[in-house]
């Protein structure tokens, strides 16, 4: 049997050990590529749309619409600096998203809104007066 030594502390073990949880699980807007969750839902009086970018500001994402398809963005840039006596190091990193969805014909385009409030960009997309659905009646047959 051989024996290994370890030079390492082992709470710079653990510390390197989150670290590595930290970059591969926990959701992070700074890392190159991500796209955030998004959830769709249905009422009758429209569509709601709700995509989760915690960490981001209102004024990172950009909302378009063309054509009926609904395109949100988000593009961020951060740049750290420490300075030592004989040391200086800079960080640059740089991320972005873009996700796209087809709207169908019965939105009003003229109403749709959006709010990001605690990490969640809502938008309402409200339907057209005519493609909301009619209130249940019985139809007699002639």
């Amino acid at each position: 049997m051989n024996l290994i030594r370890f030079n390492q502390h082992p709470a710079s073990m653990l510390s390197e050990l989150m670290e590595d949880f930290d970059r591969n699980f926990v959701f992070h807007p700074q890392s190159r590529n991500f796209s955030p969750s998004v959830n769709i839902s249905e009422t009758e009086e429209g569509f709601g749309l709700e995509l989760a970018a915690p960490g981001l500001k209102k004024e990172d994402f950009k909302v378009n619409l063309d054509n009926n398809v609904l395109t949100i963005s988000a593009e961020l840039k951060n740049e750290s600096e420490e300075k030592s006596e004989k040391l200086i190091r800079r960080e640059f990193s740089y991320s972005s998203f873009s996700r796209s969805f087809s709207l169908p014909k019965s939105i009003d385009l003229d109403k749709i809104k959006a709010d990001y409030k605690d990490g969640i960009l809502k938008i309402g997309l409200p339907k057209r007066e005519e493609a909301k659905v009619a209130v249940n009646r019985e139809i007699s047959i002639a």
